[in-house]
């Protein structure tokens, strides 16, 4: 296939995915691996960091009144009742440090699962489980809407709290380490467990992304720039085609990406997540009957 169109299908599957909780880099790996293209190569292990990033970077344009209204409320937030820690953007730095910390420390943990596609495909698999089980159980309360007393208690992420900042940081570490999870799968059903409704989980999980998937991505890219870490490419490296391809993939991922996140906040302030439980579910099942006939 011609670079310049593998870049462009890698570009959509990446911006399609990131956010959904499918897990991009569960599609990303099945992807390269149906496209056969090599997982030692260097340049092509950057390559996903950059689309990774093009994606990410939506994310700020896209809810730019959101982030400037927090800014303007910092840190007594709109009613005058909270603080440093409890105001939206502080529970979002709580979560991501709480995710962050453990995360570099399993570094090499991680590094060892990110090309099984054993692992992916079970975590695929129960990932769509579990999402489905607390989707089901948190329905009948987004029936019966804000007004009426029920197990959701947190209607807009404004409203959530210290300790439910803490829990989602804390399931963010298993999309980590076990690629497949997805960030926003953890994240979305962590908030629904805590008592969040699907759209303010959905909208902390979008927020979370922003610092979390950041560093990840820009540590991973200085990494392979700088010519360290697993299969390093170094800047001199790479030729006016490897950067117009590189430049290719990530203005697809961020445009694909910015249209995902919009349909798909609107999809979920109507609908559940069950029909992303059941394709979690399909692809997790073929997945591991692919991995089993390799081996």
């Amino acid at each position: 296939m011609n670079d310049y169109l593998l870049s462009v299908v890698l570009g959509i599957i990446e911006g399609l995915t990131e956010f959904l909780p499918v897990s991009s880099t569960a599609h990303l790996r099945i992807a390269e691996s149906l496209l056969h293209i090599s997982l030692s190569d260097g340049y092509w292990k950057m390559y996903t960091i950059v689309i990774q990033l093009g994606a990410i970077l939506c994310l700020p344009i896209y809810f730019r009144l959101r982030i400037a209204k927090f800014l303007s409320t910092f840190p007594r937030g709109e009613n005058g009742d909270r603080n440093a820690l409890t105001h939206p953007l502080g529970l979002t730095v709580v979560a991501f440090v709480v995710t962050a910390i453990p995360a570099f420390l399993l570094t090499k943990v991680i590094g060892k699962h990110l090309e099984s596609l054993h692992i992916m495909g079970a975590s695929l698999l129960v990932g769509g489980i579990v999402m489905w089980i607390v989707d089901a159980i948190n329905a009948p309360a987004e029936k019966l809407g804000p007004d009426v007393p029920s197990r959701i208690h947190n209607w807009k992420m404004e409203a959530m709290g210290l300790g439910q900042a803490i829990w989602i940081g804390a399931c963010q570490i298993l999309s980590a380490v076990f690629p497949g999870t997805s960030r926003s799968m953890s994240t979305i059903a962590a908030g629904q467990i805590a008592g969040m409704s699907r759209a303010s989980a959905l909208e902390f999980s979008f927020f979370l992304s922003i610092p979390t998937m950041v560093v990840a991505t820009c540590y991973d890219l200085l990494k392979s720039l700088r010519g360290k870490g697993t299969n390093p490419i170094g800047v001199s490296q790479i030729d006016a085609h490897g950067w117009f391809v590189l430049a290719v993939g990530f203005v697809v991922s961020f445009v694909v990406a910015y249209a995902a996140v919009a349909w798909f906040m609107a999809w979920v302030r109507k609908r559940g997540f069950a029909p992303f439980a059941a394709y979690r579910i399909l692809v997790g099942s073929l997945v591991l009957i692919y991995a089993a006939r390799l081996t």
